[in-house]
């Protein structure tokens, strides 16, 4: 699909946007693969790993999503975009709520319009569990955003851009991730932990690239896809972590839930489920899937994809391997980690 097509990222120097890349490189021969980030640290970084001399096809453009002539620049001649920009950490949302506004919804807004302009085939955006009935300003941004992408797709007109949304939970090891900060305060001898009850839903980075490549192939336009994965136990991670520490009940930050919600009851009356994965449909357009696509049956109207009643629950034992794994990634500096990026 993306062979001699020009692909665009943005936060492409973000942990997603990265493995994307990584992905897009080994995988397919793009005519052009833009990184666009307004970051001019990590993309030179990111050029040190995948030079232009080497990689002939990929462009670091300087930009922010808020820019909608930058956008618009950048965009011309772009066939696919993947939109992974965002400002997701909750504390600071909440403490900057125009800054989260400005890039979660305006910095949409703007990616719509300048994907418009430019005849783009086709828009995938990130999303979040925490966009299904949010509790926090960054859900809230990112329930707005994903709204905005859908209904893209209606007003539209006569153009012929697709536009949809990949909807999934915590990614292990990203940046702000817990088991970084885990590892690190292991040393202490004590874990923090908000809330005993508290569970999260976990995909790994390369489980998201992989479902937002298969979104790109299937997606008709409307769409919230949603991944079928894992949940885990805040405990059961602290103790895959470290057995030895003692576990420190502190309590919930503000804007945090016990439980994450992927669908609610409100949106599964019109959402249908695949064998490794759930669409929910625009509701004016509910009964599209169901005649487009093959191997769909309809939900439940009373199900809901909790991370506390999700039957795939995460055992200590397998998450041990996942701690693993990352620690393996920080010590290889695949994982950029500080305390700094610790909210307080």
């Amino acid at each position: 699909m993306f062979n001699d097509k020009t692909v665009l990222i943005t936060g492409g120097t973000g942990s997603f946007g990265k493995k994307m890349v990584e992905a897009i490189l080994q995988e397919y021969k793009p005519r052009r693969l833009i990184v666009f980030s307004r970051d001019e640290l990590k993309q030179f970084e990111m050029s040190q790993r995948w030079s232009t001399s080497k990689y002939p096809c990929i462009r670091y453009f300087i930009g922010d999503v808020r820019d909608k002539e930058r956008l618009l620049r950048a965009f011309d001649g772009v066939d696919y975009v993947i939109h992974a920009a965002a400002l997701k950490q909750v504390p600071a949302a909440e403490y900057n709520p125009s800054e989260a506004i400005k890039t979660n919804v305006l910095g949409a807004m703007n990616i719509i319009e300048a994907a418009l302009t430019a005849n783009v085939k086709k828009v995938v955006a990130l999303s979040t569990d925490k966009a299904c009935n949010p509790i926090n300003l960054y859900g809230a941004t990112k329930l707005c955003s994903d709204k905005l992408f859908t209904a893209a797709n209606v007003y539209r007109g006569s153009k012929e851009t697709i536009f949809a949304v990949v909807r999934y939970g915590n990614v292990v090891g990203s940046r702000g991730s817990v088991i970084p900060f885990f590892l690190e305060r292991s040393k202490t001898g004590v874990l923090p932990i908000t809330d005993p009850q508290m569970t999260r839903f976990w995909i790994t980075i390369e489980q998201g690239v992989r479902f937002v490549l298969n979104v790109f192939e299937i997606a008709r336009g409307g769409e919230i896809f949603v991944p079928k994965i894992p949940s885990m136990k805040i405990t059961d991670l602290a103790s895959a972590v470290a057995p030895e520490c003692r576990q420190e009940v502190v309590g919930i930050r503000p804007g945090e839930k016990i439980h994450e919600l992927l669908i609610s009851r409100d949106d599964a009356r019109h959402t249908w489920e695949f064998d490794h994965s759930y669409v929910i449909a625009q509701p004016h357009a509910a009964a599209s899937p169901a005649l487009s696509y093959p191997n769909v049956q309809k939900c439940a109207e009373d199900f809901e994809y909790n991370s506390g009643t999700n039957p795939w629950m995460m055992s200590v034992v397998e998450l041990r391997s996942i701690v693993a794994q990352v620690a393996h990634d920080i010590a290889e500096g695949q994982i950029r980690w500080s305390m700094d990026e610790v909210p307080k």
